[in-house]
């Protein structure tokens, strides 16, 4: 009977942990510096491709110094929306906030 409940316990600690799963995997990380971000570069959007989002270029920063990241296709996810990359002005320090898809 013990057996029994442990794997009960388990079981609905597997199924409850999948809800949690989804959330966690949105967490961004994002970085403050004192560098300011460089103009963004033009880029010439390709053609729409069904089932794709096109994730726009940004700065990032690597290291010691800003690094252009071309955009790129990302596959589209139903009931979402991307949200690009960007860097904020917080007081003197600047915040980037890492492309993300929200609901």
């Amino acid at each position: 009977m013990k057996s029994r409940t442990r794997a009960l316990l388990l079981s609905l600690c597997i199924a409850g942990s999948a809800g949690v799963a989804p959330t966690l995997a949105f967490a961004g990380i994002g970085i403050d510096i004192n560098i300011a971000p460089p103009a963004l570069r033009v880029e010439e959007v390709p053609v729409a491709r069904p089932g794709y989002v096109w994730a726009p270029g940004f700065w990032d920063y690597r290291g010691h110094g800003h690094v252009w990241v071309p955009g790129h296709w990302v596959g589209e996810r139903r009931g979402y929306h991307w949200v690009p990359d960007r860097w904020d002005q917080r007081g003197e320090r600047w915040h980037h906030e890492r492309g993300h898809w929200e609901r």
